[in-house]
């Protein structure tokens, strides 16, 4: 057994600990780069950096990041002379923020480091000081070591990848996610989820991710619909602030699968937000992914884990690979995350998304190779979702 394990430099975690930014950030630089979002959240922030002695500058990322984004994010910080980046927002700002942190510190143009549609150099230099400060419990971006950017007129999502990229300071309040609405609530729930389920399921795992794929799952298992239902439930969102955070440490020391291989071209062709992709694509996916490892690979440990996974979510020692499909069907329809065909996805779409999907990245981790039409199964049942009881 041969594996590593990388995370930030240092995880601070709790109620209220966003009012330690200032004394950490102010060890890290004197001029900060600031990453928001487009809501105006950073203004108790920036106060609190200001107070410390850090001088900021504001880098607004509306929606997803594009590269033109992060390449005027650089040029920004360079001009203010920042030494320090702080993001703070969904895992779209926390992308952005590192990969400004990224080439702040090394030498030439994105599309120098960038995967698919650019040479795929490997970054040479440490990303500059950074902090990241998420504010919805999903992605876990301030743990993971890429930042998914949009490339606009290749119309796909890509990532700037590298472990000189994970933050300095991973600072996660679970009292920034009090206000999140029920439907960024479900559909970044769900993303976290996710993103504890395919590590854990992936070829690729390792003891260690497996702990934390295993307490996240547990926790969004009983947290995820509390949470939504009703969101001043302190201990669901504290609970699933840990999930989130269990699955960035996941996902960034194992692999995806299916649902991350759909999730990245979706993105770059329809604006379907990430986290409704995923919840979309987890059920059909899991369902799929379990029949094709019952027919072609039943000796497979996938299976097992498939059981392990099915008994965290429903509670019941019995449970048995199908039934982790049937839970996860059930939780997305009460959670009302609109399907795909909402977004404007269509079934014609369906071939040429799995065709993008098969050589995207994180399929490479899922735990079974799938058929074409396995693959233009899982969307279309995204697409127009079968219910829970049309599957008895």
């Amino acid at each position: 057994m041969t594996f590593e394990f990388a995370t930030a430099t240092r995880i601070v975690f709790g109620e209220g600990r966003l009012r330690e930014v200032g004394a950490i950030t102010a060890a890290l630089g004197t001029r900060a780069l600031v990453a928001e979002g487009a809501s105006g959240r950073a203004d108790a922030l920036v106060a609190l950096l200001r107070a410390a002695g850090v001088a900021t500058t504001r880098l607004t990322v509306a929606g997803e990041p594009t590269t033109a984004l992060a390449e005027a994010g650089v040029e920004q910080a360079r001009r203010a002379r920042c030494d320090v980046v702080v993001a703070l927002g969904g895992g779209s700002v926390i992308d952005a923020g590192k990969a400004v942190a990224a080439l702040l510190t090394n030498p030439g143009v994105l599309r120098d480091y960038l995967e698919v549609v650019g040479a795929g150099t490997p970054l040479t230099e440490r990303a500059a000081p950074s902090v990241a400060i998420p504010t919805t419990a999903g992605t876990g971006a301030e743990v993971t070591r890429n930042a998914v950017l949009a490339a606009e007129a290749e119309r796909v999502k890509v990532s700037l990848r590298s472990p000189l990229m994970l933050p300095t300071v991973a600072l996660i309040d679970p009292e920034l996610t009090y206000g999140l609405p029920p439907e960024l609530t479900a559909s970044t729930g769900l993303d976290a989820l996710t993103q504890c389920i395919e590590p854990f399921v992936t070829p690729q795992a390792n003891p260690l991710t497996d702990a934390v794929a295993r307490e996240g799952m547990r926790r969004a298992a009983g947290a995820l619909r509390r949470a939504y239902h009703d969101g001043a439930d302190v201990e669901a969102r504290r609970d699933m602030a840990v999930a989130s955070l269990c699955g960035g440490l996941a996902l960034a020391n194992a692999k995806l699968g299916a649902v991350h291989g759909f999730a990245a071209p979706l993105g770059g062709r329809f604006p379907v937000p990430h986290g409704v992709a995923c919840a979309r694509l987890l059920a059909p996916a899991t369902e799929v992914n379990v029949r094709a490892l019952r027919e072609r690979d039943p000796a497979s440990p996938a299976l097992p884990r498939y059981a392990e996974v099915a008994r965290l979510l429903t509670g019941r020692a019995e449970a048995e690979p199908e039934d982790a499909a049937a839970w996860l069907r059930r939780l997305i329809e009460e959670l009302r995350v609109p399907p795909l065909s909402a977004f404007g996805v269509a079934a014609a779409d369906a071939p040429a998304l799995a065709a993008k999907a098969r050589v995207a990245s994180s399929m490479q981790g899922n735990p079974v190779v799938l058929t074409d039409d396995e693959l233009t199964e899982i969307l279309r049942d995204a697409l127009a979702p079968r219910t829970p009881e049309a599957t008895a």
